[in-house]
């Protein structure tokens, strides 16, 4: 084929060029067409990256802060407080006391039982009504969360406040503060911040172990009182004085001295006594100990703190002392578990 081209404008050249590549050589047309189309999507995939959602300069979250929608801050929380575009105003503090933190600009603000998203939303209030910041954006996370603990006390090896994450039971924060201590009673008290007046009475036993459906959840704000356990003492003329933990729930005056290690030959059984502290103050109850032992009169029950004191035949020099004698011997007892 012959094609004769007179003399023309570019143009009408570029145009000749592309019918004869066109119906010449599809091939050529096609891969230019491809070419094309890939050099229209750079520019498409350059904007899409250039627009992404998160601002390339925006506060990084430290990776170790706690952020959760359904905590609330509270006194003793280290939160840091960051405003977008802002660096000057990136603020770490503690929360007082009262529940506020102090901050650039606006001085002081009032945090104590927000949620982070609330808090924010007023101090981005405050920045905005003083015109310091026009549409600001802050944000708080919180590095150390002392309010979103439990507290647990009473018969613990290292009572305290423990922190709550993630899913906790209350065998957890049992074992976290050291154990039940030897006076440890056989219930634990268990108020749930939401109900205040409302404590759970949970039963336990020496090996938590023994008691599984006692392991229930705890939550941040929860404080967990772990209860002493009923005890007697028996001092005096006995093989082994002792203070005895009443963990079957009563106890006699037999059984208590059997625990004891029984009375010696020294003892003095028709001067036994009973100190009990009531309304009044301390009270002294005669026991016909002999008696009992011969079952010519009925066991006594004990109550929870009771001294049963057996002097010794010997020891008329501490007449009058009964009481005082008593309860310096208890303070220096051994504690002895009774099982049920």
């Amino acid at each position: 084929m012959r094609i004769f081209v007179g003399v023309c404008g570019r143009p009408k050249v570029a145009a000749l060029v592309y019918v004869l590549t066109v119906f010449l050589c599809p091939a050529g047309a096609r891969a230019a067409q491809e070419q094309s189309a890939a050099q229209a999507e750079v520019p498409r995939a350059s904007q899409s990256i250039g627009s992404s959602s998160a601002p390339a300069d925006s506060p990084a979250r430290p990776s170790s802060s706690v952020r959760d929608s359904s905590l609330r801050l509270g006194p003793g929380d280290l939160v840091q407080v960051s405003v977008y575009n802002v660096p000057e105003l990136t603020t770490k503090a503690r929360i007082s006391g009262s529940g506020e933190i102090h901050l650039p600009l606006i001085d002081y603000v009032h945090v104590s039982g927000l949620t982070c998203e609330e808090a924010e939303a007023l101090i981005q209030m405050r920045l905005a009504d003083g015109g310091f910041v026009k549409d600001p954006h802050v944000s708080i996370f919180v590095d150390q969360s002392a309010s979103q603990g439990a507290s647990i006390l009473g018969e613990i090896a290292k009572p305290g406040v423990y922190p709550v994450v993630g899913e906790q039971r209350l065998f957890d924060l049992v074992s976290a503060a050291g154990g039940l201590t030897e006076k440890a009673g056989r219930s634990i008290s268990l108020t749930h911040r939401s109900q205040p007046d409302t404590p759970i009475t949970i039963p336990v036993s020496r090996n938590l172990a023994d008691s599984p459906d006692s392991n229930v959840p705890v939550f941040a704000g929860d404080t967990i009182i772990v209860r002493k356990a009923d005890v007697v003492y028996v001092v005096g003329d006995v093989g082994r004085p002792s203070g005895l933990l009443m963990e079957s729930g009563h106890l006699t005056v037999l059984q208590a001295i059997a625990l004891a290690g029984g009375t010696t030959r020294t003892a003095k059984l028709g001067s036994a006594r009973i100190i009990r502290k009531g309304p009044s103050g301390m009270s002294e109850t005669p026991v016909q100990l002999k008696k009992i032992l011969e079952a010519k009169a009925p066991d006594l029950p004990m109550q929870a703190d009771d001294i049963l004191f057996i002097p010794t035949s010997a020891g008329k020099a501490f007449a009058g002392h009964t009481l005082q004698t008593a309860m310096q011997a208890a303070a220096a007892a051994s504690i002895i578990t009774v099982m049920p």
